[in-house]
């Protein structure tokens, strides 16, 4: 029996939530304190990598169209892009800056397949809406990495980051299939589960 693809959401808003909170963590105290243990340096970059390798069997069982699964594997891709790239500068096997560009591209790529996969309007339904709240979100909150990269000992670019994390895993857990948003379900949608 398949789960709800509520259910699949809610896991990895736990995921993301988890992420938001270790980044800003490391904003809060800074890199220099971040890795005084050094296991903590691995801890996003790991995360971040194993929710890419988990995104791959939602592209195989929880996708019920073609477009569903060109977004969710390309949000497997680039998940794992980043968080192997971030790896590969925490343990020094990477060392040129260009490989930090990974984050930004992987919240770019995700904000734009989210957007091109949700084909119903804003007020559709609660889904509907989430998803395009989700693909602008992610969209605009690129921008905190890539200035990130510009200016690594700036706090508001790196709580900008760790907040934008925060905000999608709170989108992500407000996620139910078919629900009214603010007060409005299209009669197309169907019957509402709750």
């Amino acid at each position: 029996m398949q789960p709800p693809a509520e259910h699949v959401h809610w896991l990895f808003a736990t995921g993301f939530l988890l992420l938001g909170l270790l980044l800003l963590a490391r904003a809060i105290v800074g890199d220099e304190v971040w890795r005084r243990r050094a296991w903590r340096a691995y801890l996003w970059p790991s995360l971040l990598f194993g929710l890419g390798v988990l995104m791959w069997p939602v592209m195989v069982f929880f996708t019920n169209s073609t477009i569903h699964m060109i977004a969710h594997g390309a949000w497997a891709q680039t998940m794992m892009l980043a968080g192997a790239a971030e790896l590969g500068l925490v343990r020094g096997k990477l060392h040129h800056r260009a490989w930090s560009l990974a984050m930004p591209l992987a919240l770019a790529v995700s904000g734009a397949a989210l957007l091109v996969h949700e084909q119903n309007g804003w007020l559709f339904a609660r889904a509907a809406f989430l998803h395009h709240a989700l693909g602008w979100t992610a969209l605009v909150g690129s921008i905190f990495p890539l200035m990130a990269i510009v200016r690594p000992r700036s706090h508001v670019w790196a709580s900008g980051f760790a907040l934008t994390l925060v905000v999608i895993a709170v989108f992500l857990y407000a996620d139910r299939d078919v629900a009214p948003i603010f007060g409005h379900l299209s009669s197309l949608a169907g019957e509402p589960h709750r």
